[in-house]
């Protein structure tokens, strides 16, 4: 049985919390709720943190910018190569954010110019 950390739990908390403004967020500012850590890729089982799978468009969260974390060290960030140019040849669009800029106004601008892009 795994046991989490005060620290752990209280990180997946935080987490937890924000994954349900950003959706609440998108609601209310898109109309449209994204898919929370959505399985794009039927064999790789690769998942977008969120996705607007009708509009085939993905936002992904980039975390430990500052702390060295996985998305910026060699194999973690050639793995997410891997990923957006897959998801790419699938014809998705990937859209990337850092956790501090999730839930903006800016973040939701970007989706909806994504949305209506070639609309017009």
């Amino acid at each position: 049985m795994n046991v989490m950390s005060a620290d752990e739990a209280m990180r997946y908390l935080i987490q937890e919390s924000m994954v349900d403004i950003f959706v609440e967020f998108c609601k209310k500012q898109l109309g449209v709720a994204p898919a929370k850590e959505y399985i794009f890729h039927p064999v790789r089982k690769w998942r977008f943190d969120y996705a607007f799978p009708e509009a085939k468009i993905a936002l992904e969260v980039e975390g430990g910018v500052y702390t060295g974390g996985r998305h910026i060290r060699p194999k973690g960030f050639l793995g997410d190569v891997d990923k957006y140019n897959a998801a790419s040849v699938m014809g998705w669009r990937v859209l990337r954010v850092v956790p501090d800029r999730l839930r903006t106004f800016a973040t939701i601008e970007m989706i909806k110019e994504a949305m209506n892009y070639g609309k017009e």
